[in-house]
């Protein structure tokens, strides 16, 4: 059996991340035995060299090894690529034809994009894994194949399986071993040294001279996420070998290849992603209210306790004269929190008391007029899902029941307003 270093030189693996040796290793383990792989990865990763080794290293390295890419066939004729049909089996059907798994018997068959096969095909493959038989289209005849499967896909196989688009037993049967592919963004330290062998291949090929990479432009591609991974590498490189006169790559030069916007790192679940953004932004905002309107209030309550000591007037701070400003502005005339404030007047450089016969010298007293004020004053309802009710029903009048238009007075998305319309039975 060939060690890991023989492996990389002799199909070409640059890289020695450990997620990548752990995945060859793992190839290089299970190919002297017959059981089923899986090979998991991004589009791009290289799964196909994985399956060139178990055949390589395996006691069927002498028989056919035969690649299949389950994607590109039309759902009508897969079966009869696979498996084979009789003549007259369908309409251009003018002769007996043999399937892959025919074809293959006694070696490997590759089944690339295997989470596409329809389900109908599904079926046919989990009985030759379970048996080794199968018919060809439109004949009655079993017929045994040896053949050694290994599958590769970029589908998230599980939520194919709960999609009802693949089969579970099926999956199973395939997934005997299962052997990852790390995607490039997790292979950083790796990217520069692809960069340099497809440069040098790229250089010989068009007879030019290779490309080099500035030290700040290492940083930079180290740092991209190369969605299209390996294959998005090498076309990169392949394309500036011909495209550009200067051999040494800026970051600059890059950028024009693979955008700074590129980089931005990838969402996940984008929808629940808003929802729970559109819900912190709200509750953000109300916070940001409720201490403002707290913040008011203890601040009056200290100007009255003020107020009360000098027997119903007082020389008035700048802070003081800024609060009692800004509660008599129009827009905190218009401000819930504004009902919730004791009014007061402000008479030149001193404030008076509009009820002075609720005022007196006892400490005690103050608490009551304290209470009885902030008591009469007092919002109809602090409660937030009222005010948000309130807040929404007049963003819809004032635009004619346009949802757009009062998601976007509201500042809140769309959907967000469609649930709040629901939650408050506003459909009407």
């Amino acid at each position: 059996m060939s060690d890991l270093q023989s492996i990389k030189a002799r199909f070409g693996i640059i890289g020695n991340y450990p997620v990548l040796n752990r995945a060859l290793e793992k190839s290089i383990q299970v190919a002297p035995t017959d059981i089923s792989v899986l090979v998991i990865g991004e589009s791009g990763v290289g799964k196909e060299f994985i399956p060139k080794i178990i055949h390589s290293e395996s006691k069927r390295k002498h028989q056919p090894y035969i690649v299949v890419n389950c994607g590109a066939i039309p759902e009508g004729t897969i079966d009869s690529e696979l498996f084979g049909h009789e003549k007259g089996a369908f309409t251009g059907a003018t002769a007996t034809r043999k399937g892959y798994f025919e074809v293959a018997d006694g070696g490997t068959i590759f089944l690339d994009e295997v989470g596409e096969l329809p389900l109908q095909t599904q079926v046919r493959l989990l009985r030759v894994l379970e048996s080794g038989e199968f018919m060809k289209v439109g004949s009655s005849q079993i017929q045994k194949t040896n053949v050694r499967i290994v599958a590769a896909t970029n589908v998230n196989m599980m939520k194919a399986i709960q999609d009802n688009r693949f089969r579970e037993d099926l999956f199973y049967r395939l997934n005997t071993v299962q052997i990852d592919m790390p995607p490039l963004r997790e292979r950083k330290g790796d990217v520069h040294l692809l960069f340099r062998k497809f440069a040098i291949d790229f250089a010989e090929k068009y007879r030019m001279p290779e490309l080099v990479l500035e030290p700040s432009a290492v940083h930079y591609i180290e740092n991209y996420a190369f969605p299209g991974n390996i294959r998005q590498l090498r076309n990169l490189v392949e394309q500036m070998t011909v495209v550009e006169r200067d051999r040494a790559v800026t970051v600059a030069r890059l950028t024009e290849y693979i955008p700074m916007n590129a980089n931005l790192p990838m969402v996940v679940n984008a929808p629940n992603t808003q929802k729970q953004n559109d819900f912190g932004n709200e509750r953000e905002i109300m916070y940001k209210i409720l201490f403002d309107m707290r913040n008011d209030i203890n601040d009056l309550k200290s100007l009255t306790s003020e107020l009360i000591k000098n027997k119903g007037t007082a020389d008035l701070s700048n802070h003081e004269k800024n609060l009692i400003n800004r509660i008599y502005t129009p827009e905190a005339q218009q401000s819930p929190a504004n009902n919730t404030l004791l009014y007061l007047e402000n008479n030149t450089n001193n404030l008076e008391v509009q009820n002075p016969t609720v005022i007196s010298n006892n400490e005690e007293d103050y608490q009551d007029f304290e209470d009885i004020v902030i008591e009469e004053n007092r919002p109809e309802s602090l409660s937030l899902q009222n005010n948000e009710k309130d807040l929404i029903i007049k963003a819809l009048e004032k635009h004619n029941g346009r949802r757009n238009k009062a998601a976007d007075e509201l500042g809140i998305s769309q959907r967000t307003l469609y649930r709040k319309i629901k939650q408050y039975n506003l459909e009407e």
